[in-house]
């Protein structure tokens, strides 16, 4: 069977979409009254600039029904059946939209929402190219990618509160009073949508340590196929001590690093950095 992947510019995977031929439909950063495409034609660096100009977060937009229609059209028409993967449905629209545009194909487009974001998202994606390479067929693929969503670890920690309280998830207090303290709220993805759990105080570093630690004792058994140190342009000490402590503590093949994209970046903010990987049951 000829099948595409395909996904969600929210996947943050960076080089490795094109390594793995995933294509990617790209998601809307609007910043005032310009649109610009995630991934294409934004960079982080202009969405920091926006904000420290405005004062405000850009918005973002999913890609219309007929967005999607035309996407899957071009390799559906190539004979290829296409398999999907959403950003989670509770964070955006894209993946309901993607669903109604599926059903022009006659079966031919499977949509998978991933009930994630960011590398977790990826994650899913990649394992899929996984599948693929071993030969498997779509139906296979897409049953063995929903079954392991619940598995997938989503979390990151940010720098500072300012983009979450910009976007409605924290109270002006909290933003202050975190930002005074160096207090570092954990971010995780439950049943696909966000929530703050563990409170860290101190440095990034003292952080980001504690934080891969208490990930090693939550998730004893986990997939050693990959690691995903994902981040949004944070420090480069930062990220090596991330990297360098995640070898210390875990047995992955592969520890890969990607650099948040434009939707992403725009509800964390600089420095934010996660630890993204597949537990096993």
């Amino acid at each position: 069977m000829n099948i595409q992947l395909t996904a969600d510019s929210t996947c943050d995977l960076g080089p490795y979409a094109a390594e793995r031929d995933v294509r990617i439909m790209p998601l809307s950063v609007i910043l005032g009254g310009d649109s610009f495409l995630d991934g294409v034609n934004i960079t982080p660096q202009d969405i920091f600039d926006y904000v420290d100009k405005t004062g405000t977060l850009p918005k973002t937009a999913a890609p219309s029904i007929a967005d999607f229609e035309e996407f899957f059209a071009k390799f559906v028409d190539e004979g290829k059946t296409v398999i999907h993967f959403n950003i989670s449905a509770k964070s955006s629209s894209s993946h309901e939209y993607a669903k109604q545009a599926a059903e022009k194909f006659g079966g031919k487009v499977f949509v998978i929402d991933t009930k994630a974001l960011s590398s977790g998202q990826g994650l899913v994606v990649m394992k899929a190219s996984d599948l693929l390479r071993e030969g498997k067929g779509a139906e296979e693929i897409v049953a063995i990618c929903e079954e392991l969503r619940p598995r997938v670890n989503t979390s990151f920690i940010p720098d500072r509160l300012d983009y979450l309280y910009k976007g409605g998830r924290c109270s002006r207090m909290t933003m202050y009073a975190a930002n005074m303290l160096k207090i570092h709220p954990l971010i995780e993805m439950d049943d696909g949508q966000l929530v703050a759990s563990t409170k860290y105080r101190g440095s990034m570093q003292k952080c980001v340590e504690k934080y891969i630690a208490d990930l090693a004792a939550k998730y004893p058994r986990y997939d050693k196929t990959r690691c995903f140190v994902t981040h949004s342009t944070a420090d480069p000490e930062l990220v090596q001590f991330a990297i360098d402590r995640v070898k210390e503590t875990f047995a992955f093949d592969e520890i890969l690093e990607t650099v948040a994209g434009g939707v992403v970046t725009g509800h964390c903010g600089r420095n934010t950095l996660g630890v993204l990987f597949i537990a096993e049951d």
